[in-house]
């Protein structure tokens, strides 16, 4: 399941966080990131579902 997480982080990072965290702090984070950068927020996403 992680696996199509990451995956799903990779081309919408803020929806594979959600999945992930739900409507929370790390996803209000990845929202700004992602709109700073579609880089940033993919690091961010890939880093809370690896680490959950």
């Amino acid at each position: 399941m992680d696996l199509l997480r990451i995956l799903i982080a990779i081309l919408l990072p803020p929806l594979g966080v959600f999945l992930q965290e739900g409507i929370g702090k790390h996803f209000w984070i990845n929202i700004v990131l992602t709109l700073f950068g579609y880089l940033p927020g993919i690091v961010h996403a890939v880093w809370v579902i690896a680490s959950r």
